[in-house]
């Protein structure tokens, strides 16, 4: 069963989303209503101030980036950095499974991805400072470590906020939802929050919401709602001169592409895929995100944050890891292969990350507890160097030993594969220019 609703959802701030759901924009009953019109109205006063400025990109080896999070803090021992020479309090019970990089080991539930490893490349030396998990997510999704004076955009906002649509698709999509308060806009307008399917892909009968008409309203009617609304919009226009107006705008427009474009509609059809690919990525919770992430980039989607499972294992690890870790290595294996064999991966950079690892030594309940001094990040295409071990921790897996890498470091390499200056500034509230990463520097040994 899949544990993405765990503590670390679980302890997000409610209001943090009060500045209107990404729902609220795109739920096409209250675009086609004559409700919209007053809404729009309020949107528009309450909207954050969107960024205008425009900065050149350079060339990007990334035109996607898939981010798979491990939410509860993953172990590295029994993952993708095992230490089967240590004592046995140390390296645990599972045994390890040889790769396809020379010499090199995952844990024991990591067959098929240990056999497309020499396509990846294993990070062993990430590493913060934050053992709790709102703020070590936190690091994980913006590259900041948290402020009590202000709130990070997340990598998919930032890329929405410097990229915007690609082929009538949202530019961040969040599979199934958006996972915790750290995936969101920060200082950013809510115009580049992530679109969330509202539902899974996993379930029967899946369907994203906001993609079809509701009952009552055809394709005429819509149309017609739709003038209106432009016609109401341009008066407000003409008397207001606030940047939100150009904010909210932008959603409406991104509402109607997703409902009337059929190229979007289809990108998330999962079940337009033949029985053969389903089967290959496994129909379960993570065959199902993975195969949709790869019809959203391969559509034009060009961030897609997925989750899956629990991994805050304090408590039997072992069987923890036989539980979930097998569906993932199933999907996981089979979107690499995918990508590759079309092409894809060349320009898609997926990467695999948690807030932390665990900690050196198993405990009295069979499991490991919070870690973030070392711990294991995966990345693979669009533009990284693959069959590459990067860095290292020490034999007991308790720090790095060699090449230790921190967030700020990791998403500045991460912006210079999608081609944007990690540090630009950009404007926060009161006209406050905040870099993308602060500090960062490219880790060109992991660049191929």
């Amino acid at each position: 069963m899949d544990k993405t609703t765990n503590n670390i959802s679980g302890t997000c701030n409610p209001a943090h989303f009060e500045r209107v759901s990404r729902r609220g924009f795109l739920t096409v009953g209250a675009l086609a209503g004559v409700g919209s019109l007053t809404l729009a109205d309020l949107l528009r006063v309450r909207e954050a101030r969107a960024e205008q400025k425009n900065y050149a990109h350079f060339e990007a080896t990334a035109k996607s980036v898939i981010h798979i999070y491990l939410p509860g803090g993953m172990a590295h021992q029994e993952s993708f950095d095992p230490k089967p020479f240590a004592p046995i309090e140390y390296r645990g019970e599972m045994k390890q499974i040889k790769t396809k990089i020379d010499g090199e080991l995952f844990g024991e539930t990591l067959p098929r991805t240990a056999a497309v490893a020499d396509k990846l490349a294993i990070i062993r030396s990430m590493t913060h400072g934050e053992a709790a998990h709102e703020r070590g997510t936190h690091n994980m999704y913006t590259g900041y470590r948290p402020s009590p004076a202000l709130e990070f955009p997340s990598i998919g906002c930032v890329v929405s906020h410097e990229y915007g649509p690609r082929n009538n698709l949202p530019p961040y999509v969040c599979i199934p939802s958006m996972p915790n308060v750290y995936a969101g806009t920060g200082y950013l307008s809510s115009a580049f929050s992530p679109f969330s399917l509202g539902s899974d892909p996993a379930n029967g009968g899946f369907k994203v919401r906001d993609l079809d008409l509701p009952n009552g309203i055809d394709d005429s009617r819509f149309a017609t709602r739709r003038n209106m609304l432009t016609a109401v919009n341009d008066h407000f226009a003409k008397k207001e001169k606030a940047d939100g107006l150009t904010a909210m705008d932008t959603f409406y427009e991104r509402a109607y592409s997703l409902i009337s474009s059929p190229q979007a509609r289809e990108a998330f059809n999962i079940e337009a895929e033949t029985p053969a690919i389903r089967d290959e990525y496994g129909r379960n919770t993570a065959g199902a995100r993975m195969l949709l992430a790869r019809r959203l980039v391969a559509a034009g989607v060009r961030m897609v944050n997925l989750t899956y499972g629990g991994w805050d294992m304090h408590t039997g690890i072992v069987g923890g890891f036989r539980n979930q870790m097998p569906a993932f290595d199933q999907a996981y294996s089979a979107l690499i292969n995918d990508l590759d064999r079309t092409g894809l991966l060349k320009e898609t950079l997926v990467m695999i990350s948690s807030e932390f690892g665990r900690t050196p030594k198993i405990n009295q309940t069979a499991g490991r507890d919070h870690w973030p001094k070392v711990f294991s990040v995966v990345l693979a295409g669009g533009g990284i160097k693959p069959g590459l071990v990067y860095g290292s921790s020490n034999s007991t897996a308790s720090e790095p030993e060699e090449n230790a890498i921190g967030p700020e470091d990791l998403f500045t390499t991460i912006y210079h594969c999608m081609g944007i200056v990690a540090d630009k500034e950009l404007m926060a509230p009161g006209d406050r220019p905040i870099e993308i990463i602060d500090g960062g520097k490219v880790r060109k040994d992991l660049l191929a």
